[in-house]
């Protein structure tokens, strides 16, 4: 719902904005133009990424289709950057040498103030369902947004926000091209509005490329999925745990653990995975590997638990390791 509210909004903006291009000749229109119909563009993209990270596991890929995700929302994001950052940049410096007059700025400053009414419902959207899981996680909204597996989310808050600094920007550059009666500040206002989608493409690219190459989880989750699983009655302890993203809110989960009691290894064996079952029930892991721990070995300790005994249980429960 998030990435369809943004489209459509989107779409309605960049219709706006390109009609108010052609009527006032204003170079920083033009950009905003551009911005807009890279980002309706870019939420094809983020639908696709939606859809096609969705698909259940199958042979071909155990781990299923969670980083399909993550590639099409890089290709969105190279798309902010190539169609809007770089366009709007080189139209700036083209209009800096071959400025003229903004003709009608009342239609500019119209479209633009009907641009930031639609274009803050779509980011208000987003920050409320940000704030929401932010303190869910007891994180920051800033912090939060920068560190989700959520990458369509991510996505949408940044173009938003973006787009109505841009908005500012715009409506700045054709005020001051008005004050002063030089018209390089609008080609200006074009060049700063390329470089923010500049910006924000990168930190949208490097999210993306990080979640691809293999992001290990936060240490705050690390602790939350140490102290669930040491929650379980079944395990004593536990030595070695990997946590990895394999999708947008999707984890993979390995784990060395000690089993309480003394069973044979065949019951043991059934009992690693009913444990894996039960931990793979959660919505948020996509597959989980446990296998026994040696003797010897250093037992991890988490949180609260980091005062107690190893082994000591928190009574969360292996089945809830706690969302990403």
């Amino acid at each position: 719902m998030t990435v369809i509210i943004a489209f459509l909004a989107n779409i309605l903006v960049a219709i706006a904005k390109t009609v108010a291009a052609v009527l006032t000749s204003s170079a920083s229109m033009v950009a905003e133009a551009a911005h807009s119909w890279a980002d309706a563009g870019n939420e094809i993209f983020l639908l696709i990424a939606d859809r096609r990270g969705a698909r259940e596991k199958d042979e071909r890929h155990p781990l299923g289709y969670g980083r399909a995700a993550f590639v099409w929302s890089l290709i969105a994001a190279f798309g902010i950057f190539t169609a809007g950052s770089i366009v709007s940049i080189m139209h700036g410096v083209q209009e800096l040498s071959e400025t003229g007059p903004v003709e009608s700025p009342a239609v500019a400053y119209a479209v633009l103030g009907i641009a930031f009414v639609l274009e803050g419902a779509s980011f208000t959207q987003a920050m409320v369902k940000s704030r929401r899981l932010a303190r869910e996680r007891g994180s920051s909204t800033w912090d939060y947004v920068l560190d989700t597996s959520d990458t369509t989310l991510r996505a949408v808050f940044f173009e938003d926000m973006a787009a109505l600094i841009g908005l500012v920007l715009a409506a700045g550059a054709i005020a001051m091209h008005q004050i002063t009666e030089v018209a390089a500040w609008d080609a200006v206002g074009s060049i700063l509005v390329g470089i923010l989608l500049g910006v924000v493409a990168i930190i949208l690219i490097g999210r993306n490329i990080a979640f691809l190459v293999g992001s290990n989880a936060s240490p705050a989750l690390r602790d939350r999925v140490g102290r669930a699983l040491l929650g379980s009655p079944q395990i004593q302890r536990l030595t070695y745990l990997h946590i990895e993203y394999v999708g947008p809110n999707r984890l993979f989960i390995v784990a060395e653990v000690d089993l309480a009691g003394d069973a044979r290894e065949h019951d043991v064996a059934r009992r690693l995975r009913e444990i894996e079952q039960q931990i793979e029930a959660h919505p948020v892991v996509e597959t989980v590997v446990l296998s026994l721990s040696v003797d010897d070995e250093e037992s991890l300790v988490f949180g609260a638990a980091a005062g107690a005994p190893a082994g000591a249980g928190t009574g969360t429960g292996a089945g809830a390791p706690a969302q990403p």
